[in-house]
């Protein structure tokens, strides 16, 4: 058991990523110390957004979304998870768990006090932000869910998943470029191909990627499961302003948006977004328009109606009024 650290020169130069970097350093109670990184843009005083990236990539998903965040007055904050990007990198896949990368995250919010933000989860990212949103009541003012599901094991996989944990688990060799691109729509050239590359020098730094596939919850008894189950039923009775902007093409999440959109109380009326000529990975697609829709739906949570944090925060805090918003 080791934990990795890739080395700064992997990540000098990078294509339109000449952020700041800036680390927190929590504890595990078996690895001991990990540090991770994250991307923190704009006003320290400013209202913060929360970027929540997923697999295989890290906080350069984001690079495009956040110039439009800043311009329009907001604080960026994206941590690369446990595993990926310029953080810490356990190098055994047993040291990674749904609920081990609850804990890292949450340790991450806590070291970094952040509170009353408007939370944007891709992917995993998702499936990791709505359990800290139903589970740190000061986090939140809102959400947007961004091509991701939240699946609890009650239902099987769909065939595009099944294939993508089989090819996770089996391949000899797990290539990260070649993984993200094949998750978009637009050609990625060979310096951003080389930045998803860049925080793994050799194989054994891929573990994190390598197992995530594996521990999304495809079966009732899933360790992960009835956490999950709750924090549904939270997000069931939340009048939390929630809004979907999901890329199209995506053959494995891409109609999670309706289930949202159903589910939570909160996402009633909003002006949800499917974004035509994206794919899964729709912040590397869509970037600049995804900044500006987050924007968007920022300024109408300060601004509006009802817009204060003490009002639209902490999921389950009051019951919406049992109105839904139907698929856009």
């Amino acid at each position: 058991m080791a934990v990795l650290r890739t080395p700064d020169e992997r990540f000098r130069g990078l294509e339109d990523y000449d952020f700041e970097p800036h680390y927190v350093t929590i504890t595990d109670q078996r690895l001991g110390p990990l540090r991770m990184h994250y991307l923190d843009e704009g006003d320290p005083a400013a209202p913060v957004v929360l970027m929540l990236h997923g697999e295989p990539t890290w906080s350069y998903l984001f690079r495009h979304a956040v110039a439009p965040l800043v311009a329009a007055g907001r604080r960026v904050v994206a941590p690369d998870l446990v595993g990926f990007g310029r953080s810490d990198k356990p190098d055994s896949p047993g040291d990674f768990s749904y609920e081990s990368h609850v804990r890292w995250l949450s340790s991450f919010v806590a070291s970094t006090g952040l509170r009353d933000a408007l939370v944007v989860g891709h992917d995993w990212g998702g499936l990791l932000g709505l359990r800290l949103v139903t589970g740190i009541d000061t986090l939140a003012t809102g959400y947007v869910a961004a091509n991701h599901g939240y699946p609890t094991g009650d239902a099987p996989p769909n065939d595009a998943l099944r294939e993508w944990q089989r090819f996770a688990a089996a391949t000899p060799e797990f290539d990260v470029p070649v993984t993200v691109a094949r998750a978009c729509v637009t050609d990625l050239n060979a310096a951003v191909r080389a930045a998803y590359d860049a925080p793994y020098p050799g194989e054994e730094y891929k573990a994190g990627a390598r197992v995530f596939p594996a521990l999304i919850p495809v079966t009732p008894d899933d360790p992960s499961a009835q956490a999950v189950r709750d924090s549904r039923a939270a997000l069931s009775g939340s009048a939390m302003p929630f809004l979907t902007v999901y890329g199209e093409r995506d053959p494995i999440a891409g109609a999670a948006d309706a289930m949202f959109q159903q589910l939570v109380p909160g996402a009633a009326g909003l002006p949800h977004v499917r974004l035509p000529d994206a794919g899964h990975n729709m912040p590397e697609d869509a970037g600049a328009a995804f900044g500006q829709i987050i924007a968007g739906f920022a300024r109408s949570l300060s601004g509006g109606p009802g817009g204060g944090a003490d009002d639209q925060r902490a999921v389950g805090s009051r019951r919406g009024n049992g109105a839904r918003a139907s698929s856009s």
